[in-house]
């Protein structure tokens, strides 16, 4: 029961680690021209890294092969590189704050990554709930709210029962 009582209870200790260590997230992209035998070697080289400076790894996701929503260039040995797909992944870590800003100059040096990002996070699960469209309709998981169709009947309006019901309820 003792993960219940981490997940149940908001402490400063969920956000900032233990002993001034703080949680991050480190999203990045790798060069496409990776095979697939060495996706698993750099991804293991990528959670070595954190480690050496001390870093826990929480949770991680394996590295995928996406579309980029736009080309992005790499320089590497005075070359552009032009790159319209990579490899997403991301790690989350905890790690001593002074130790980050020497872990993000090893990862500027890195030839296989396009680009990274590393942020401030917490230790929970902040993945959002997945949303349904059916017939231009969205729907959630928790509440399942219909839109108006328009199919309702218009009924007349009598304003002299609304002006008597109005005196009704202003008289009681």
């Amino acid at each position: 029961m003792e993960f219940m009582s981490e997940v149940g209870t908001k402490d400063e200790n969920e956000i900032s680690g233990d002993a001034g260590e703080r949680v991050y997230e480190l999203g990045y992209i790798l060069i496409p021209s990776i095979s697939e035998e060495d996706l698993p070697v750099l991804y293991g080289n990528l959670k070595e890294l954190v480690a050496s400076f001390g870093g826990i790894v929480i949770s991680d996701e394996m590295p995928k092969m996406i579309q980029l929503a736009y080309a992005m260039v790499k320089v590497a040995a005075n070359m552009r590189n032009k790159f319209n797909t990579g490899y997403f992944g991301w790690i989350k870590f905890t790690m001593s704050s002074d130790k980050v800003l020497e872990l993000k100059k090893k990862l500027d040096l890195d030839l296989n990554i396009i680009r990274f990002l590393i942020l401030k996070t917490v230790k929970e699960n902040t993945i959002a709930a997945k949303r349904f469209v059916r017939n231009g309709e969205a729907y959630r998981r928790a509440g399942i709210t219909k839109k108006n169709t328009g199919d309702d009947v218009a009924v007349p309006i009598n304003k002299e029962e609304i002006d008597k019901e109005i005196d009704a309820l202003i008289s009681a």
